[in-house]
């Protein structure tokens, strides 16, 4: 297929969305974290909402500690956003080349989302793991990057991968429904340009916030008894001091999706499982409306900027050979 500009395209103007709308939100992303890491403590819940956890970092002057491992999370999204949005603009247009079809039905969609999501786990597992442990540790007391991988294991760094995998369906259910509803929205208003090349058609920022809103509320409604076991697992390790209960032997069996699923189900019952999803879709959905936005907005620019210097080496190396 040769260099595939509309996939670099793609994965540039994603990841520096998922750049701008992590730094953004991160205070209530840390916020969130913490609240969900707190409530599967055994009966020593200390926030009773994500507005408890703002509070302690006001009450105690740690208000900047909002922002801990904030270098961490922008690397992990920004690395995490490009191989995604890489992988699924290349295995798109590369499956509708083979199968000749001008779009994309459901399953193909969900199916392509779901391997573009694998890599990326398996590629940023580490960065996950680090990030968490740097967000649910006590105010004022996280760690940097390497300090934080290299006290334990590359086995550790790799906790919660195979729930992570799992979670592969969260971003699956999301782009599908999003590309779905664009697809839709668009439809009998492609721009006709002339050329051999043209940018790919975009989404207004208004519309764009709208249906990423939609879909990532959607795939977080279906994914979280996942998503919170995920959190239990990471964060774990983070309990080390203030939970004696848990290097007593309970710890182990939260590092294994059955633990986790167990531990809800046995101190919780069936509600356990959807506890704090207000918090998450309120983070969530903000974050990926925000991702979308931007990238919709930036999207043509990118590949206006990729196409112009494309060109400009295509002509230098013209030159050379002509000279």
């Amino acid at each position: 297929m040769g260099f595939d500009l509309e996939s670099v395209a793609e994965a540039t103007s994603g990841a520096i969305g998922a750049l701008v709308s992590t730094t953004i939100l991160y205070p209530l992303d840390t916020c969130k974290t913490k609240y969900q890491a707190e409530v599967r403590a055994h009966h020593q819940q200390k926030y009773r909402n994500i507005s408890d956890v703002l509070w302690e970092a006001i009450s105690t002057h740690q208000v900047l500690s909002l922002y801990q491992g904030l270098g961490t999370k922008n690397f992990q999204s920004f690395i995490s956003q490009f191989i995604y949005f890489y992988g699924y603009s290349f295995f798109k247009r590369l499956y509708l080349e083979k199968s000749g079809n001008k779009t994309m039905g459901t399953k193909a969609n969900l199916i392509i989302a779901a391997a573009a999501g694998a890599c990326t786990v398996i590629v940023t597992q580490p960065l996950d793991t680090a990030s968490s442990k740097m967000q649910t540790s006590e105010f004022g007391k996280s760690k940097g990057l390497w300090k934080t991988l290299s006290e334990g294991t590359w086995i550790e760094a790799f906790d919660g991968l195979g729930i992570s995998l799992l979670l592969t369906s969260n971003p699956s259910i999301q782009y599908t429904v999003f590309d779905q509803l664009k697809q839709r929205l668009l439809r009998g208003q492609l721009s006709k340009r002339t050329g051999t090349e043209s940018s790919p058609e975009a989404l207004s920022a208004f519309s764009a916030f709208v249906l990423g809103a939609v879909s990532k509320c959607i795939a977080s409604c279906f994914t979280y008894p996942a998503i919170r076991c995920k959190v239990m697992i990471q964060a774990a390790e983070e309990d080390e001091e203030g939970n004696k209960e848990a290097q007593n032997g309970s710890k182990k069996s939260k590092k294994t999706i059955s633990g986790a699923f167990f531990a809800i189900w046995k101190r919780e019952g069936l509600l356990g499982f959807f506890k704090g999803l207000q918090a998450q879709i309120l983070k969530t959905v903000l974050s990926s409306a925000l991702l979308l936005m931007i990238k919709e907005k930036i999207t043509k620019t990118t590949w206006v900027l990729l196409l112009a210097l494309r060109r400009f080496f295509i002509l230098n190396k013209s030159r050379l050979k002509s000279a």
